[in-house]
């Protein structure tokens, strides 16, 4: 019987970028081809690309030129970078930088953020938007029909136990049905 290969690429939709499985498909020699993410700051404010990440002396530089230093790492792996309070108070874009109580901006970079930068950077290369334009016509068809064929939509069971039972013998069966056509194939021309 022949091994499992590792897969040299691995297209997900955008709940999967996170920097830990960035950190582990780069690690791993796994390209990740993922989507574009919207950012996530409210209208009006200024975006968290607008600030500077300076490696070298790891700190964030905002749009007037000021300094957020690094204060802290969470236990979830997030370091804290923030701003000095009587400086931002007199700030000409406090209205459109934070809104904090205490005139301090607040910057949270994961410690695994450059795996993140480094799939967000690989999206624009052609053969990553060509692997990922292909989820759509495998992984989602695969969804799709089994809410349309396979009775998916809803269900009358109730419980995990029950619903992960029907899940699994419904994906078995589109498993079954998709190794028939694999096996049986096409006539052959004479």
């Amino acid at each position: 019987m022949d091994k499992v290969k590792k897969p040299l690429a691995i297209a997900a939709d955008a709940a999967y970028k996170t920097p830990a499985i960035c950190n582990f498909l780069i690690e791993n020699g796994i390209t990740p081809a993922l989507p574009y993410t919207r950012p996530k700051t409210k209208e009006g404010f200024i975006r968290k690309h607008e600030y500077v990440y300076d490696e070298h002396y790891n700190c964030y530089i905002c749009p007037q030129g000021e300094i957020l230093s690094y204060t802290t790492t969470t236990k979830e792996g997030y370091r804290q970078y923030k701003s000095n309070p009587l400086k931002c108070s007199k700030c000409p874009l406090l209205e459109q930088c934070t809104q904090s109580q205490n005139h301090q901006k607040l910057i949270q970079r994961h410690i695994w953020e450059d795996y993140l930068e480094e799939a967000e950077h690989l999206r624009h290369k052609q053969e990553v938007k060509e692997i990922y334009a292909r989820r759509k016509e495998s992984i989602e068809r695969v969804f799709a029909d089994a809410k349309e064929k396979h009775g998916m939509r809803w269900t009358t069971l109730r419980g995990l136990k029950k619903l992960s039972m029907q899940a699994m013998l419904t994906f078995a069966a589109i498993n079954l049905k998709k190794l028939a056509n694999w096996t049986w194939g096409s006539p052959k021309m004479a």
